[in-house]
């Protein structure tokens, strides 16, 4: 049953897939929840599940079996157009590789899920320039990709997941791509979006990225192995 207080609860997911004769279980029995305004890092080596899990949690793949609710929305049972629904007002997704336009100004890329919303012009460069003074581009607005740094294109693409204003930000990997001074850049600015009440999952397969969220879901063949919290005091886990 759906717990209005959580944002995500996830229970008893499991994901098989089949290719041939060979059968991969991607997750395994897989059962956790999340708050409002929480900084989670889902961590773990290549094949632990953590991608699968990401891709169930943003409404972009259902589990074999299980259940999965998001703000009190029985994800794991709704058709596929309210899904699509979901994606577009719940949810924010940056990736490893930015996604921007080529050829588009910064603000070009972050009006974009408004434009595909129907948002009228005037409010579409209005909302985008605040999202973009929000990740501190407000004075790279006419910039493309190529005249800006992997660290500035990659809060282009956290302006751009913001602009809807979603409940959720879901980030693969989005230091992936980055020198370390750039990566912890990016991290510093995920730390003071979940500061200003921003609920934040993090993909990553590294530990000391891991540690700049306030929780740290640990997986290992598909399975959920550890669930760490981070003590406000003295700053360690456990």
């Amino acid at each position: 049953m759906a717990d209005d207080t959580k944002l995500i609860q996830a229970e008893n997911l499991t994901k098989i897939y089949e290719m041939g004769d060979n059968v991969v279980e991607a997750l395994k029995d897989v059962s956790f929840d999340i708050d409002q305004g929480a900084f989670v890092a889902v961590m773990g080596p290549s094949g632990s599940g953590k991608t699968t899990l990401l891709d169930i949690m943003g409404c972009l793949s259902r589990p074999t079996s299980g259940r999965y609710w998001l703000a009190g929305q029985p994800v794991s049972e709704m058709p596929d157009r309210y899904l699509a629904q979901m994606r577009n007002h719940e949810i924010g997704f940056v990736f490893q590789n930015f996604n921007l336009l080529a050829r588009g100004s910064a603000l070009t890329n972050v009006e974009l899920p408004l434009l595909y919303d129907g948002v009228p012009r005037r409010e579409r460069l209005e909302r985008a320039r605040e999202a973009l003074e929000a990740v501190g581009l407000g004075d790279r607005v006419d910039h493309k990709p190529n005249e800006l740094s992997g660290g500035q294109r990659q809060r282009v693409a956290i302006a751009r997941a913001l602009v809807n204003n979603p409940r959720i930000l879901f980030a693969d990997e989005p230091t992936g791509n980055l020198d370390s001074k750039s990566g912890q850049g990016i991290m510093a600015l995920f730390e003071e979006l979940n500061e200003d009440g921003n609920t934040i999952v993090m993909v990553t397969h590294e530990r000391n990225i891991a540690e700049h969220a306030r929780r740290i879901l640990s997986f290992l063949d598909g399975q959920l192995v550890k669930d760490e919290w981070r003590d406000k005091k003295d700053n360690t886990w456990g």
